[in-house]
């Protein structure tokens, strides 16, 4: 969950930079894990290009802006184009303040669906057409589930394909240390039953599983959301997220209820959480992870997502010290594959040009994902990249989820109205854990839903 606070347009004035084509970070041609033949293609296609201006506004600052713009540098070497990037702290308010008043870039690249959405229904996208959309089925993995996730309605109220996806986050993942999985004897588990039978081995073993922290101050609860998303894919169709996600399948309904009352065989079982079930709202994600590490450890396995080493002890090797799984799919349904929850950056004309045309091209060739890739911090479901080239083995696991997933959806809670998604869905899985029952806390997010004007 990311939250921005408001900074000003003059923030905006301070991210703004042209890319560098003088220092490229890996010289073309000298290491073979780079897919130079295609970004040599690239470059004959768009020699034309040279002395065109291309604007660019996104959501990275900081160190994800500098690679970010290390990736621009060979769009710039390649086209001969002039690209100009700038962020903003309140880059969502932003681009709606820009493309109302006519002045948008060329390119928005945002983390948001729901906004692009809007944007796309007030003619303020360009359809970037069925061609692009039809590669990204293709080359994708789980590419029927991006090109859902970047059509949208027109101005015209026809669907069309606006928002190409480039970079993604992923989020179905269980933690542990692999040490003390060997000490214990225990195997990492391939189904969603095994999973269960591990957890009940630990509390046998008098261990106890879990860690599970759903605190976060004023967005306490989120963590809950993202167990419940995980779980709704694995005991149900992806046609009823999405229906779950828009409205349809209420929050009340059964199917719903029952994907509530799962997460709570795990955070509502005593013998299952570190610190009892008092301690699961009240424990920081932040801290959570923390009994992993622990002499002897405060518990074997925690579900977070791809960013949570951040929050490991310093010095804490991936691989080694701590490592992860895929959350396990149930074995007693194997028609819904093995789906993947996560979030991503999408890709949008905001103001058309051959420049912009271009920039999407330059996205459908690897040497676009593999130079980030191969720094930090960058996943991509992008079956034509060579996965050799991420830097490290964590971040080649989770990218080859990605690739190979069937299903692909992105965080529930993000796509929901933010009073549910950022409010009576966080509040709500923080009074079941404190002692409600799911049907009550369906019926009281959803009375929240119905009552929004």
């Amino acid at each position: 969950m990311k939250h921005f606070l408001l900074a000003g347009v003059a923030a905006l004035c301070l991210g703004v930079a042209s890319a560098s084509a003088a220092d490229l970070k890996f010289a073309p041609g000298q290491d073979a894990k780079f897919n130079w033949k295609s970004y040599e293609d690239f470059k004959k296609a768009n020699a034309n290009l040279k002395g065109q201006s291309l604007t660019i506004f996104g959501p990275w600052r900081g160190d994800d802006e500098k690679l970010f713009r290390s990736v621009l540098a060979y769009f710039n070497d390649a086209t001969g184009a002039n690209v100009q990037y700038s962020s903003s702290e309140n880059y969502e308010q932003q681009i709606v303040i820009d493309t109302q008043a006519g002045s948008p870039p060329n390119i928005a690249i945002l983390p948001q669906p729901g906004l692009l959405q809007d944007l796309a229904s007030k003619g303020f996208l360009v359809n970037l057409g069925a061609e692009t959309g039809k590669w990204v089925e293709t080359n994708y993995g789980a590419g029927k589930s991006w090109v859902q996730l970047g059509t949208y309605k027109g101005k015209d109220g026809k669907d069309g394909f606006f928002a190409f996806p480039y970079k993604a986050d992923l989020k179905s993942l269980v933690w542990y240390v692999p040490e003390n999985f060997e000490e214990a004897g225990y195997k990492v588990p391939k189904t969603m039953e095994e999973l269960v039978a591990l957890s009940d081995k630990i509390v046998k073993d008098g261990g106890t599983p879990w860690c599970i922290g759903l605190g976060s101050g004023g967005a306490t609860g989120w963590p809950a959301t993202d167990w419940v998303e995980d779980l709704m894919l694995r005991m149900n169709t992806p046609e009823t997220y999405d229906k779950w996600v828009s409205n349809e399948v209420k929050f009340n309904d059964p199917k719903v209820v029952s994907v509530i009352e799962e997460f709570g065989k795990f955070a509502k079982n005593e013998k299952y959480v570190n610190g009892g079930v008092a301690a699961v709202a009240s424990t920081d994600f932040r801290d959570s992870p923390k009994g992993l590490f622990g002499i002897p450890p405060k518990c074997y396995l925690h579900h977070q997502a791809s960013f949570i080493p951040t929050f490991f002890p310093e010095g804490t090797k991936l691989g080694t010290d701590a490592d992860f799984f895929y959350m396990p799919t149930y074995a007693s349904k194997p028609e819904l594959g093995t789906p993947a929850l996560g979030a991503g950056t999408l890709v949008a004309i905001t103001k058309d040009s051959p420049a912009a045309r271009a920039f999407v091209e330059f996205l459908k060739t690897p040497i676009a994902h593999e130079v980030w890739m191969a720094q930090s911090g960058f996943l991509t479901p992008y079956k034509g990249v060579n996965t050799n080239t991420y830097a490290n083995d964590a971040l080649k696991k989770q990218g080859e989820i990605l690739s190979t997933a069937t299903t692909f959806r992105f965080d529930g809670s993000d796509l929901m109205p933010g009073k549910i998604g950022a409010g009576a869905f966080w509040t709500g899985m923080v009074d079941y854990v404190g002692g409600k029952s799911a049907k009550q806390v369906g019926d009281e997010i959803q009375k929240a839903w119905d009552g929004l004007k």
